[in-house]
């Protein structure tokens, strides 16, 4: 593997972008190709220093910090690894603080874990000229919708904030295997994340999980499905798929936590090969300018095109007319 050379000692100040962040995320980004297991080795043995002195990875830098960077042999990104030039991504609101995109269902947010690149990968890739571009929360791969992407450090650790606080609304459309009765229900149980015994990540109604909150609202039902709106009021992993299943009610297209042999029926009938999930809609108050932003993204085809096969091949007993 090639490998790029940066073999000096750097003394790096910290300016207005940077401030704010932990030592650890900024060194990652400062370090492109270096495995976040030597960052923290360095971190730990006292290489990297601020001000003179040992910080621990969970520091936050300051302004006019001053960082001392060890040399460091960094590994140049094979070519198989380049991000693809693609199409540029729907941007539904854009402002000198942040970024709203409508992301396509299969595209990871980031690269890890098996997946090359992801959303913010081709952000950056299209955006060089752009000083930061960060993910304020994130989405499943297979979800699609609305997703936010901060520019600036203040505005990222903001939203973090106010994600914390449950002051950012976010709903989620989805379509369920079978007959949701309750027009609204308020689904609160405990989600567990862990790993199964082949290394993939899972999560679980367990007592002593994360408390979850999401709110279930009935859109339309027809036979043996159900479109069902949810507002999350806490952004556990996973946890849309996790309540809504253990309620009795797998997302239609869910591949780690639905109806398999229904899911497997439809994708050979050409009728929906994809999760029904959708992020929807966000309302917030701006992290800067406190203004108010409302944001929708519409359902993607091919989701409005399973839903107009239900309504033509199914009795509806509940919802407005698509």
């Amino acid at each position: 593997m090639a490998q790029s050379k940066n073999l000096e000692v750097r003394h790096v100040t910290v300016d207005e972008l940077s401030a704010g962040q932990r030592i650890d995320n900024y060194l990652v980004r400062v370090l492109k190709g270096v495995p976040k297991s030597h960052i923290y080795r360095l971190l730990r043995s006292g290489q990297v220093r601020v001000n003179g002195g040992r910080a621990t990875q969970t520091y936050r830098l300051a302004l006019d910090d001053v960082l001392r960077i060890p040399p460091v042999r960094i590994s140049a990104s094979p070519a198989g690894r380049v991000v693809p030039a693609g199409q540029a991504l729907p941007v539904i609101f854009e402002d000198d603080a942040l970024l709203i995109v409508d992301k396509a269902a299969g595209l990871a947010v980031h690269g890890g874990s098996g997946v090359s690149f992801g959303v913010i990968e081709q952000l950056r890739s299209q955006r060089p000229e752009a000083r930061l571009l960060e993910l304020a929360h994130r989405l499943d791969r297979e979800t699609s919708g609305l997703l936010i992407v901060a520019k600036k450090r203040s505005a990222l650790s903001a939203l973090h904030e106010m994600m914390r606080a449950g002051a950012v609304e976010k709903h989620y459309v989805t379509v369920v295997s079978g007959r949701w009765m309750n027009a609204r229900q308020h689904i609160r149980t405990p989600l567990f994340k862990y790993l199964s015994a082949d290394g993939e990540r899972r999560v679980r109604v367990q007592d002593d999980g994360k408390p979850a909150h999401s709110i279930v609202t009935l859109r339309r039902r027809w036979a043996s499905v159900s479109e069902l709106g949810v507002e999350l009021k806490t952004g556990r992993t996973h946890q849309i798929r996790v309540h809504l299943t253990h309620q009795g009610y797998p997302l239609v297209g869910d591949e780690k936590y639905g109806d398999f042999a229904l899911n497997k029926a439809l994708a050979k009938d050409g009728v929906l090969s994809r999760m029904f999930l959708h992020a929807a809609r966000l309302r917030f108050d701006h992290p800067l300018s406190g203004a108010t932003i409302e944001v929708e993204a519409p359902l993607p085809a091919a989701l409005y095109d399973f839903l107009s096969h239900v309504d033509a091949s199914e009795e509806r007993d509940f919802g407005p007319a698509l």
